[in-house]
């Protein structure tokens, strides 16, 4: 029968090993190995190497291919010593992984060269539970469900876009929710607007929506800004926020959330509805077509009738306003596409989704300018003397 230590020596004979100083020299580089810590939560929370991909060695063989599934990328494995990421590194080969190492002397090595590391953030035991389903996902992890914790979201409208929209960003732990509305709660609304109730007639939506996403996670602060936007206090209020996330019914307060958003370089998800159909883009700052690309002026009063004038079917908003919540927490994460030069239209009648290539106007006149050169109008009458 071999000792551990004979096993331990085989297997360090059949891999190969990387010192502190070659990881460190290889990692600064972005094309260069995925680095992956297979230590303990408890040693995970004392700090890492920056850009290290945690999987505890217990799951390595679980979850390695959601993580590397290019089995010719080069990959290197470090633990505390650099036991357990040799015997990591000699399993990966197993299945099929053609560039392993090990760090030799692992994560103690790397601290005691100086190197620098960081130190996750640490969510408490109920936390780790609520967002086990997040945490799951590779994609996002424990540091995705950070990010999201440490974010903060304006959603503009406590309304029909404002109800789904918040409910499932305060759901999936978006740290601080700010909610833009002057308006109350009306019989009218409660038809689509499901994050109010009957008990709450008369309420100014703000509260009635603090009420409700608070009750939905604690984790959660709901800041209301019971006011509408303005030339005057937009900037102050988008300032504070990372991602907007856009509600609004009327062509004003559009263009007005336009131009400051792109003035602060703020991302924002924009959605509308109308009848039987919804329309979900995202305006990147510098990264694709602005509001005003699509829309250079606004149409003649009376043109384009809202919800209150041509109604609404009241489960459209949930499904669009899902679609917005969906487009911030990409933002939030870096994951995936976004909708930044697309236009996603869905018709609920033909239960029917297509997607338009939106193309910015090199000539806009406001998204062509520096940022700091933006001058915020009097929208009221722009909008009124449009088209």
């Amino acid at each position: 029968m071999a000792t551990f230590s004979e096993v331990l020596a085989r297997v360090k004979s059949e891999i190969r090993e990387v010192s502190v100083d070659e990881t460190k020299q290889q990692a600064v580089d972005t094309s260069g190995p995925v680095l992956i810590d297979v230590r303990e939560r408890d040693e995970f929370e004392q700090g890492y190497i920056p850009g290290a991909q945690w999987i505890p060695r217990g799951f390595l063989e679980l979850k390695v291919e959601d993580a590397v599934s290019d089995r010719d990328q080069e990959v290197i494995v470090y633990c505390a010593g650099g036991t357990r990421s040799a015997l990591a590194a000699k399993a990966l080969a197993e299945l099929g992984y053609t560039r392993v190492s090990s760090m030799a002397g692992g994560f103690r090595a790397w601290k005691n060269a100086g190197f620098p590391f960081e130190r996750p953030r640490v969510m408490s035991a109920d936390q780790i539970k609520r967002y086990s389903r997040h945490i799951m996902l590779p994609e996002v992890g424990e540091a995705g469900q950070g990010k999201l914790l440490d974010a903060k979201v304006l959603c503009l409208g406590a309304g029909g876009l404002g109800s789904p929209s918040s409910l499932y960003l305060a759901a999936a732990g978006v740290g601080t929710i700010g909610m833009v509305d002057d308006d109350v709660v009306d019989e009218s609304n409660l038809q689509r607007q499901v994050i109010h109730n009957t008990e709450r007639l008369g309420m100014p939506k703000v509260e009635s929506a603090r009420m409700t996403l608070q009750a939905l996670n604690p984790d959660v602060e709901i800041v209301p800004h019971r006011t509408r936007l303005t030339s005057e206090n937009i900037l102050d209020i988008l300032e504070g926020y990372d991602v907007i996330v856009d509600g609004a019914d009327n062509f004003p307060t559009r263009y007005l959330l336009n131009d400051a958003a792109l003035k602060l370089g703020k991302p924002v998800v924009h959605a509308s509805i109308y009848r039987f159909e919804g329309q979900v883009t995202a305006f990147l700052p510098d990264q694709g077509p602005c509001y005003r690309c699509l829309y250079p002026d606004p149409p003649p009063p009376g043109m384009a009738p809202s919800c209150q004038d041509a109604g609404v079917l009241g489960v459209l908003p949930g499904i669009v306003g899902s679609l917005q919540a969906a487009e911030a927490l990409k933002i939030i994460l870096g994951i995936g596409d976004s909708l930044s030069g697309r236009l996603l239209v869905y018709d609920a009648l033909r239960t029917k989704f297509r997607t338009l290539k939106l193309r910015k106007d090199p000539d806009c006149r406001v998204c062509s300018k520096p940022h700091d050169s933006i001058e915020l109008i009097d929208y009221e009458a722009f909008c009124s003397i449009g088209g």
